[in-house]
């Protein structure tokens, strides 16, 4: 059976501009050549990745944006969704030889890691005891850095601006002909949760953006 190389957003599924457009529409070719070919297949559709989109400091490839700040994309009140690296593991290899998975997309999307930018904010607030001044850029301000920005700054702002902004971890219904809710097929599975992450990694931060958005442009 053949896992593609996605575990982010569904790329049939998306509001994708330029940045993210282009990737996107090569892993759905991807995709229509599996389905056309006849290949046996399970597609998983994972989301964030809670190392990658909760950086440490040491981690962030520039800071343009003080840490005292952190840059949230539209009003920070569309959900997204936070998955750990073992946890997408973990149900990956439970779908290699389940027949219910064959030909179809496993969506990751445990209830207690789906959160908005000002929750996921407001959580790493509560952890480490500090307040942070919350910036808001308005999708026309995002598209503008978009436009502006060469790869990969253009590419992480388009991909964050279809989970934040449109809401393409969220905004539609997992239909039983073309998929599966992990934490729903798998229930015996102990996921790691946003909050159990943060407690054992607190060196990670809700930073991502600030190597993106100067907030003295906005």
């Amino acid at each position: 059976r053949f896992f593609p190389s996605e575990f982010g957003n569904d790329v049939d599924r998306n509001h994708a501009v330029d940045g993210a457009k282009t990737l996107f529409e090569t892993k759905a070719k991807i995709r229509r050549a599996l389905e056309a070919e006849g290949i046996p297949y399970t597609i998983v559709v994972a989301n964030f990745l809670t190392r990658h989109f909760l950086p440490t400091r040491p981690e962030l490839r520039a800071i343009v944006t003080p840490l005292e700040t952190v840059i949230i994309l539209g009003d920070g009140n569309t959900k997204a969704i936070f998955n750990t690296e073992e946890g997408i593991a973990t149900f990956t290899i439970r779908t290699v030889d389940d027949p219910r998975t064959l030909n179809k997309i496993l969506y990751i999307r445990p209830p207690s890691n789906i959160l908005s930018y000002n929750e996921l904010v407001s959580l790493w607030e509560k952890k480490t005891g500090k307040t942070l001044e919350r910036v808001y850029v308005s999708e026309e301000q995002v598209l503008k850095h978009i436009q502006e920005s060469s790869y990969p700054i253009n590419m992480g702002l388009a991909i964050c601006l279809a989970a934040y902004v449109k809401g393409d971890h969220i905004n539609y219904e997992i239909e039983p002909s073309f998929g599966l809710e992990a934490s729903e097929l798998y229930p015996d599975i102990k996921y790691p949760t946003v909050d159990e992450f943060l407690d054992e990694n607190n060196d990670r931060t809700p930073f991502y953006l600030n190597q993106f958005i100067a907030c003295d442009n906005e």
